[in-house]
């Protein structure tokens, strides 16, 4: 049985129970009384626990035990998703999102590992398809509410994504996993950034997501504001997805051709543009237009990261570097969606979109001076697994051209 198809449709339920969260949040106020701010605090709960799980528990995965902590990330999820559906109270859906955030942090990076070990000549590719996965699940999650919460209460979108995900877990042992292990005794992942190659490669990711908290945090506030017709502002959110999600393989593939870093500064910086004309546009109809081409090109280069990670570390040590790219993925979007908020309502939406645009530049920049060996020689042509497991054993500083596609 084929492992793309198998862990891409489990990575699909995991994150639509995110996307059934995010859309069923203003009903929890209303049924249970919970306050605007408590419902900030459940979201970012999760983002945190996802944090804390990629960090000190991703890294579990490379010593052998890659598909039970797939199993039990996933069963964890499928019970906060339970616990955050039939709660009635803060304290309960608060713990449901926790236990769910640290289940899929801790299965996320597993099913990287696994997909790109399973092929490490396509890894682009199939880590293409991951995200497209992701990005299919979280879109799906609103379209499950809009149909079930009407008829069947609040519970049902959460029952129905835990029971694919439950239905889906079982075929994960059907399918053949390389479980080298990890030799470097290492309890944490994060002696990876020794390696500059690494560290640019996780800044990179990050600047990624800087993008998303900034973009997330400001599109409904800004087209509200703007006077936006509201079937407008959320067809936006979904039409973003759709290219994002047909587009993902192809982006992993030019990634590895042409050379990931190359391929995610470049829409990156594109993305940058597109942010700071945001705050320029001087409609929302515009701004709904400009992002359009937005996600076209998201869509063609946002797995780059991912892949640029891939191909920087041996495989034994790959679920954790994936893990250590997704932590500051997270804690950089919290950061991000919290500091250009507060921009935006004290000093309006240019300057919100400005500093997030400045931000990214400056991430980029410092991602590519990292990695300037890698992507100026066009070392992701190239393998040499020795010479970092080697300095990761010794603990000496890591060499910039160190690079294993």
């Amino acid at each position: 049985m084929s492992p793309y198809w198998v862990f891409a449709a489990l990575t699909a339920a995991l994150s639509a129970g995110y996307g059934v969260l995010f859309t069923v949040v203003g009903d929890f106020r209303e049924a249970y009384g919970i306050s605007a701010t408590a419902i900030g605090i459940v979201i970012g709960a999760g983002f945190l626990a996802g944090f804390i799980a990629q960090v000190f528990i991703a890294p579990i995965a490379d010593r052998g035990r890659a598909r039970q902590l797939i199993v039990i990330g996933a069963a964890a999820d499928i019970a906060g998703l339970l616990m955050m559906g039939f709660g009635d109270n803060l304290t309960l859906i608060l713990a449901g999102r926790i236990v769910s955030g640290l289940g899929i942090g801790a299965a996320a990076p597993a099913i990287r590992r696994i997909v790109i070990l399973a092929d490490p000549d396509n890894l682009g590719q199939n880590l293409g398809r991951l995200l497209s996965a992701n990005v299919f699940g979280f879109a799906l999650g609103p379209a499950i509410s809009a149909v079930l919460v009407g008829p069947f209460g609040l519970a049902a979108p959460f029952v129905v994504v835990a029971a694919v995900a439950a239905l889906l877990l079982p075929l994960t042992f059907f399918v053949s996993v390389s479980e080298t292990e990890d030799i470097s005794r290492q309890r944490l992942a994060l002696d990876l950034l020794r390696s500059r190659v690494v560290a640019g490669a996780v800044v990179l990711g990050a600047t990624a997501f800087l993008m998303i908290g900034t973009f997330d945090a400001l599109w409904d506030v800004v087209h509200e504001d703007l006077d936006t017709p509201t079937w407008m502002a959320n067809l936006g959110i979904t039409l973003f997805a759709i290219p994002l999600v047909i587009l993902g393989p192809t982006s992993g593939r030019l990634a590895q051709r042409i050379g990931p870093f190359k391929i995610g500064a470049l829409g990156l910086l594109a993305g940058a543009i597109f942010m700071f004309s945001y705050g320029r546009l001087p409609t929302g109809t515009w701004i709904f237009g400009v992002a359009m081409f937005h996600a076209v090109s998201d869509g063609l280069t946002l797995v780059a990261p991912g892949v640029a990670v891939a191909m920087s570390v041996p495989k034994e040590r790959q679920a954790g570097a994936q893990g250590v790219m997704g932590a500051a993925q997270a804690l950089v979007a919290g950061i991000a969606a919290i500091v250009v908020g507060a921009l935006y309502e004290a000093s309006g939406r240019a300057a919100a979109y400005a500093a997030g645009a400045a931000a990214m530049v400056l991430l980029i920049a410092v991602a590519m001076a990292l990695a300037a060996q890698f992507w100026r020689t066009g070392r992701h042509r190239t393998a040499d697994t020795t010479s970092i497991s080697a300095e990761l054993e010794s603990g000496a500083p890591m060499s910039p051209t160190t690079t294993v596609p």
